[in-house]
């Protein structure tokens, strides 16, 4: 599984670990992602969507019509 939202783009970055000594090693920072069926009623059909919990959220704000048009505006597959 790609460890990208669909919705948002995230992806995973890198960064350190910082401890109290400053001593820096690297690490990653991982997106929550969760795989999740929507029903597009535009549509008439369910899509399953990878995204991470931000990108959840976003859905639940602006609707997946409108986040559906985006994401295939963009170039998403389903």
């Amino acid at each position: 599984m790609s460890q990208r939202c669909q919705v948002t783009g995230a992806r995973p970055r890198t960064g350190n670990n910082v401890p109290h000594s400053q001593h820096r090693t690297k690490r990653w920072f991982r997106v929550n992602i969760q795989k999740k069926r929507f029903y597009v009623p535009s549509q008439r059909r369910w899509i399953r969507v990878t995204l991470s919990a931000k990108g959840q959220k976003r859905i639940d704000v602006r609707g997946i019509d409108r986040v559906y048009r985006e994401m295939v505006a963009r170039g998403e597959r389903f």
